[in-house]
């Protein structure tokens, strides 16, 4: 049975693995806006039935699987692209990219374990986007080849496929995470977090909460998005977002890595341990910025 417990999680000891699938606390701050959408509904309901994670992804998915034909790159911020199928990994033929696949086929080869069902969850909820991230990649790959270097481009989609997440804030938290001055961040400007949304889009960084730790980092993307000041989440469009998140993704917008670190269990609510400053004088965790 799922794990649906609401207290507020508290860090992890170090050494120790909860990332089956019968563990997941979907009521996690960090799961908590996926968990409560019609496909994660579908999705919990399904995984409770005893399916796997094919076959959850599958009948979670089902409702908008009317094509298997994949977006081209430049509608796939203009309108929802219909889901990928989900499938089992053995169908990736050696020697093909897994990005390659997807694009060919517009299905997701998936494994029966947490990291590829986050990464099905991740697909239901931000279809443009991943779509988007899959096109990128796949033309990278074609340029430069399976085998060869990554390139600035991939590394950055990868990241942030990956580990990403995006901040909708004010600006005077942005201000702060850029200069990752994270006593304000987190600290002088608690209050400010009650108007901030942090979503987690990296699927792998979801499998590492599953074992909370404090030195768990997302990667927060630093493209400016409209509608920025638009930070409640109720307020927010998730089809608005998705579509605005996807115009954003680039090669020459992705080419400098527009990245920056977040300790994740440093926002206010994620970490029951972070009530008090002491968490954040830990410098190994919430490092200064190097000088230059």
């Amino acid at each position: 049975m799922l794990n649906l417990h609401s207290a507020v999680p508290r860090v992890s000891t170090p050494g120790t693995s909860t990332s089956s699938l019968h563990s997941i606390d979907w009521r996690a701050p960090w799961l908590a806006p996926y968990a409560t959408t019609p496909v994660g509904a579908r999705l919990n309901a399904a995984l409770r039935a005893g399916q796997g994670v094919v076959h959850g992804l599958s009948a979670a998915a089902h409702p908008y699987h009317t094509t298997r034909t994949a977006p081209e790159p430049r509608t796939a911020a203009a309108r929802r692209p219909n889901l990928p199928a989900f499938v089992p990994q053995d169908q990736l033929p050696v020697g093909q990219s897994y990005e390659g696949f997807i694009r060919q086929h517009w299905a997701v080869p998936t494994r029966e374990h947490a990291h590829d069902l986050f990464n099905g969850l991740i697909w239901m909820h931000w279809p443009r986007s991943k779509a988007q991230l899959n096109a990128l990649q796949s033309a990278e790959i074609e340029r430069l080849g399976i085998q060869g270097r990554r390139g600035p481009v991939r590394d950055a989609c990868t990241v942030f496929d990956e580990n990403g997440a995006i901040l909708l804030a004010p600006a005077a938290l942005h201000d702060a995470l850029i200069a990752r001055d994270w006593m304000r961040l987190f600290w002088t400007l608690r209050p400010l977090w009650k108007q901030a949304t942090c979503l987690i889009f990296g699927h792998a960084l979801l499998e590492q909460l599953c074992s909370p730790r404090k030195p768990l980092c997302a990667h927060v993307l630093t493209l400016s998005l409209a509608h920025p000041s638009r930070t409640e989440i109720s307020a927010i469009s998730p089809e608005l977002m998705d579509q605005q998140l996807a115009a954003a993704l680039s090669a020459s917008s992705m080419q400098p890595k527009p990245l920056t670190p977040l300790p994740v269990l440093g926002i206010p609510g994620w970490c029951a341990d972070n009530a008090s400053r002491a968490f954040y004088e830990d410098t190994s965790v919430f490092r200064p910025p190097r000088r230059t």
